[in-house]
């Protein structure tokens, strides 16, 4: 058996790694265009602002490596130009000699990756203008850093690669402004989550520009179509990726909704005996079944090492993802899994969701809070997602969500996990724990929830509503919601004459936990119709525009 691979970053090598632990004497090649292979792009931000020191650590193997240990001979610098499925052909060009040749293939694996996506923008093209893709666009940035020593750049795009590089590139001593072209930045996050990150990094003296079309960029500044000129000596373009998918369309391969290539679970595509993988392949979600396209590191890996265990035989199959993701921003960490809040509606779902604010472990070993935006199906009681803002534990609470998302976990099971505890690591219960406490209430005891949006539309509107503040006069003071009545806690019982029980009454303190204990004393002497704000006033403020 001739297995050919197109592509030779992740997807690629895990497939071609993967046929030869099946089959030990097939004759595995793949051709890669780049000079570079089975690098780690996730890691490239961190190379340029100077955390990683040697980019050699970021490309550990080559091609001696492939064919010393798996017998695998990888070609850099050889572009595939044509597919002939009827022939079972390639035509293959190496970039160094300029020869142009004819390779044939029992079995296909395509991972031809994707690209960035360049907006139609003068001066797009211009010297310093970077898409960050490859080692060789990670080299060029560093260079460029080193030799021309920029003090102001711009940064497009506010998604995994365009946060990591303002991190990096502030590291460097650059001054960084952030444009966005959307209304809200960052966009796995819904916008009272997105909201919230954009608060913090203001404090940390970060300049985002939302609602921006750049028009033009020049060499030193950026023209925004509303007039505005941003000093900049560099311009990076963190503007998404498109899949590679001309090569496979020429072929008749079929192109999903999504504009990538379809496949089955097997990662096969309509032409036999020809597969595809990784950043140019659409997938699914294991949620709602329809097709979604994520060109993350770690799908890419996982889709190739199928295609490449299905073309020898073997069963391995595709469950589908959560779209899960996570990076680092300064002393942050941001994550999320599963369908957003505006997913969720989309696709019909009759949602609960809380905002949950939480120490990741307790103050006398410095914890920090985390939020947890949990949103849940009310019918069946099951998690549908989870956004996490916060700085310590934010990845072990993720894939927390994401095993039990995975398994169709209901929200009671989230108190009864048997968590690891200590307090360097957690406080008893862990904000796991709480999430699932605070929807379980809401959902079969009770005690149900208000966001600060819904809320916000019902005062606007100038419903008949009251709105308790059960905090101690001092914080009601400082700042409130508007309309809330300043009762608290240990005051309570002694006000209850002088509340009307059949309103909708809107209870908060701080974080929550009060307010749900305002609440419950509210409940308890026959008052119809009792919320608690979602993450207290502390959310309420910080999401409030």
């Amino acid at each position: 058996m001739r297995i050919l691979v197109i592509g030779a970053v992740a997807a690629g090598t895990s497939a071609a790694a993967k046929a030869r632990r099946n089959n030990d004497d097939a004759e595995i090649v793949i051709y890669e265009r780049d000079n570079d292979i089975s690098y780690s792009g996730c890691g490239l931000p961190y190379y340029i602002g100077g955390e990683i020191e040697d980019i050699s650590e970021l490309t550990p193997r080559d091609s001696k490596f492939f064919k010393k240990k798996y017998n695998v001979d990888v070609l850099t610098g050889h572009e595939v130009l044509n597919i002939n499925p009827n022939t079972k052909e390639l035509t293959v060009k190496n970039l160094n000699t300029q020869e142009i040749f004819v390779d044939k293939y029992d079995k296909l694996i395509l991972g031809t990756g994707a690209t960035p996506f360049m907006p139609n923008i003068k001066g797009i093209k211009n010297k310093n203008v970077f898409f960050l893709r490859n080692v060789q666009s990670a080299r060029n940035i560093r260079g460029f850093i080193e030799n021309n020593k920029p003090k102001h750049a711009v940064i497009v795009g506010t998604g995994f690669i365009g946060f990591e590089m303002l991190e990096n590139l502030m590291d460097t001593g650059v001054n960084v402004t952030v444009v966005e072209k959307q209304g809200k930045i960052t966009p796995n996050l819904d916008e009272d989550m997105a909201t919230f990150l954009e608060k913090a990094l203001i404090k940390k003296n970060i300049s985002i520009i939302k609602n921006a079309d750049i028009i033009e960029i020049l060499e030193n500044k950026v023209l925004l179509e509303d007039g505005t000129e941003i000093k900049s000596d560099m311009v990076i373009m963190a503007t998404g990726v498109k899949p590679n998918v001309s090569l496979a369309k020429e072929a008749g391969v079929e192109i999903g909704i999504t504009g990538a290539i379809k496949v089955d679970t097997s990662m096969r595509t309509n032409i036999e005996d020809i597969y595809a993988c990784g950043d140019c392949i659409e997938t699914f979600s294991s949620i709602t079944g329809k097709a979604v396209y994520r060109p993350l590191g770690s799908t890419a890996n996982k889709t190739g090492r199928i295609a490449g265990d299905v073309v020898t035989g073997g069963k391995l199959r595709y469950r589908g993802n959560l779209s899960t993701g996570i990076f680092k921003l300064f002393d942050m960490a941001i994550g999320s899994t599963g369908l957003s809040e505006k997913e969720a509606l989309e696709e019909g779902y009759e949602i609960v969701m809380c905002h949950n604010i939480k120490p990741d472990k307790p103050s006398y070993f410095k914890g920090k809070e985390m939020v947890i935006k949990a949103i849940a199906d009310k019918k069946t009681e099951k998690i549908l997602g989870v956004q996490i803002v916060g700085y310590e534990g934010v990845d072990k609470r993720l894939d927390v969500f994401v095993t039990l998302i995975t398994y169709g976990a209901k929200v009671d099971e989230l108190f009864h996990l048997d968590l690891a505890y200590a307090p360097p690591f957690s406080t008893t219960k862990d904000p796991v724990h709480y999430t699932g406490m605070i929807l379980d209430n809401a959902l079969n005891n009770n005690r149900p929830i208000i966001t600060s949006k819904e809320a916000q539309r019902l005062i606007d509107k100038g419903e008949n509503i009251q709105v308790i503040d059960a905090r101690i006069s001092k914080q009601y003071d400082e700042n409130h919601v508007y309309t809330a009545i300043n009762i608290p806690h240990s005051k309570l019982r002694n006000e209850l004459k002088t509340l009307d029980k059949n309103v909708l009454t809107v209870t908060y303190c701080n974080k929550g936990v009060t307010g749900n204990a305002t609440q419950n004393i509210l409940i308890n002497h026959g008052f119809k119709n009792v919320c608690n704000l979602s993450g207290g006033h502390k959310f309420y403020k910080s999401t409030k525009k």
